[in-house]
């Protein structure tokens, strides 16, 4: 059974339908004029075509989404309006996304939610996931698991690796233990090779822990578990860590164990600082150093993490080794 460690469906990725600037920032973004703004638009659309002419509907899109991307929001909405209430999906998906994070515009999840479903309903693979998630949370439409599912299956067919992630957990959910996951697998698969870190830590679980997966790639987990790390996955961090210290998916490199959870323990991981203590203790990975070690293990358990044994090693310490692992600890915390 793969351990439930992803991260949950409401989480991932809603920050999409609301991200980018907000819409006080958006002024300082709108430098030049609107007017300016679409000159220079049209003029790189006409040298972009080496002088030959496109179609207007293209064009229009096209433009659109150029001046989109140079943060001049006002005339990309005006560019692509026109075109998405002529059906042009991927202008429907433009003014959803500027409504969703209120570029150049009020923001309105309303309006958002109305310009995905058409561009979801038009075959959008990016509006067919966002419109998903909004059906999965019944946050700002009514919640309609049955339609997300649906759409968030198409997306991931398309290729939106969002979508393939997306679908592979509701696979999962649905249909407990190995064989669920293994029918999942090639969606997490899709969505690991196009570099999402939390596809990319699922598969190497995956890969490592469910039965009737081939050896080829139970051999392939602890680079995946790798992408996950350096993509800054702080759960894949200290997983990676254990794995290197314990041999997991490949030799032991202590080191590099000990590098991976120092990198997790300063991002905050609790249970990476609770390892720290530990691995100070005794010299794995670096040497041993005791007061290094009460400082980790006065920093975790002041978040909570209770170990016995590290209890007795504190208590262990001179008032004087104590006291100046409270003062590393205190200088942590402020940092």
């Amino acid at each position: 059974m793969i351990p439930q460690l992803f991260r949950l469906l409401s989480l991932v990725l809603m920050l999409a339908l609301v991200g980018g600037p907000s819409a006080a920032q958006t002024a300082g973004n709108e430098a030049p004029s609107e007017t300016e703004a679409e000159a220079a638009v049209e003029a790189e659309t006409a040298q972009e075509g080496n002088g030959q002419e496109t179609k207007p509907a293209t064009d229009a899109t096209s433009r659109a989404f150029g001046a989109f991307q140079r943060g001049y929001y006002l005339t990309a909405m005006e560019l692509a309006l026109p075109r998405a209430q002529l059906g042009d999906p991927a202008a429907q998906t433009l003014l959803a996304e500027l409504f969703a994070a209120g570029l150049g515009v009020a923001r309105s999840m309303d309006d958002a939610a109305f310009w995905y479903r058409q561009a979801a309903e038009a075959g959008d693979a990016s509006a067919q996931f966002k419109y998903g998630v909004m059906l999965l949370e019944g946050k700002y439409v009514e919640a309609d698991r049955a339609k997300a599912e649906e759409l968030m299956k198409k997306a991931a067919d398309a290729g939106n690796a969002f979508a393939q992630f997306n679908h592979a957990q509701i696979l999962v959910s649905e249909k407990p233990g190995d064989a669920g996951v293994l029918e999942a697998l090639p969606y997490f698969e899709q969505a690991a090779e196009q570099g999402i870190a939390d596809a990319q830590y699922a598969l190497a679980q995956i890969y490592s822990n469910t039965e009737g997966v081939p050896d080829e790639k139970r051999a392939r987990a602890r680079a995946f578990m790798e992408k996950a790390a350096r993509a800054g996955y702080e759960t894949a961090q200290l997983d990676y860590a254990i794995w290197l210290i314990d041999g997991v998916g490949g030799p032991k490199d202590y080191e590099a164990g000990f590098r991976w959870m120092q990198v997790a323990a300063m991002r905050g991981n609790v249970v990476a600082q609770n390892r720290m203590a530990v691995l100070h203790i005794n010299a794995i990975g670096t040497r041993g150093d005791p007061i290094e070690a009460a400082k980790w293990y006065i920093i975790s358990r002041r978040a909570g993490f209770n170990d016995r044994g590290l209890d007795d090693f504190y208590q262990g310490l001179t008032e004087e080794e104590q006291k100046q692992a409270i003062e590393a600890a205190n200088k942590f915390s402020k940092r």
